[in-house]
């Protein structure tokens, strides 16, 4: 099967997810600055989901461009990685209305690191079938840190919400540069 179809639903299921977090951005009712405060806790979560969803669609564009043709282990690896994302604005919105709260932190952390399982059980499969891929990925550090840190941030959320979420904001700002590996073996497939 050709990859553009795997492309086209990927893309229409974040562009779903982004959706139903913004929406959860509520106008405050009064016209002042001050009722903007309110939002705060939801806001910062919106936009460190909202940079873990572009830095998936990203990393995911060049990894597929690099792609020939999918299977349907292929697919199912994808669905899996979208089912993980698709419960980032369930769990944005819970860490944003109680950003203090363990639970909420822990829980936004799992989800987390469940989608970095799953782009990583996407990307095996992917450079199982495509060794130019592998190639191109060679050491992948952050894909190796990026667990750990999710891990620590889990932990770290019955002693302090703040450091889990500040974990979770470190690994957002380790990938905020699109997988350089995966966009030259890209440019340079073209």
């Amino acid at each position: 099967m050709g990859k553009g179809r795997l492309e086209a639903f990927s893309d229409g299921v974040l562009a779903i997810i982004i959706t139903i977090m913004v929406l959860e951005l509520k106008v405050p009712h009064e016209g002042t600055l001050e009722a903007l405060r309110g939002l705060g806790p939801v806001a910062v979560g919106y936009v460190v989901s909202f940079t873990y969803v572009g830095i998936y669609w990203n990393n995911h564009h060049h990894l597929i461009h690099l792609v020939k043709k999918v299977d349907g282990r292929v697919m199912w690896a994808n669905l899996h990685l979208l089912f993980w994302l698709s419960l980032l604005p369930l769990m944005t919105g819970w860490v944003g209305e109680h950003p203090h709260m363990a639970w909420p932190a822990a829980c936004y952390g799992i989800v987390l690191l469940a989608a970095a399982i799953a782009w990583l059980i996407l990307q095996t499969i992917i450079t199982r079938d495509h060794p130019d891929v592998a190639r191109a990925l060679g050491e992948d550090w952050k894909g190796k840190i990026s667990p750990l840190i999710y891990l620590t941030g889990i932990g770290s959320a019955f002693y302090s919400p703040w450091i889990s979420e500040a974990c979770y904001v470190t690994v957002a700002i380790l990938w905020i540069v699109p997988d350089r590996r995966l966009a030259r073996a890209a440019h340079g497939s073209e």
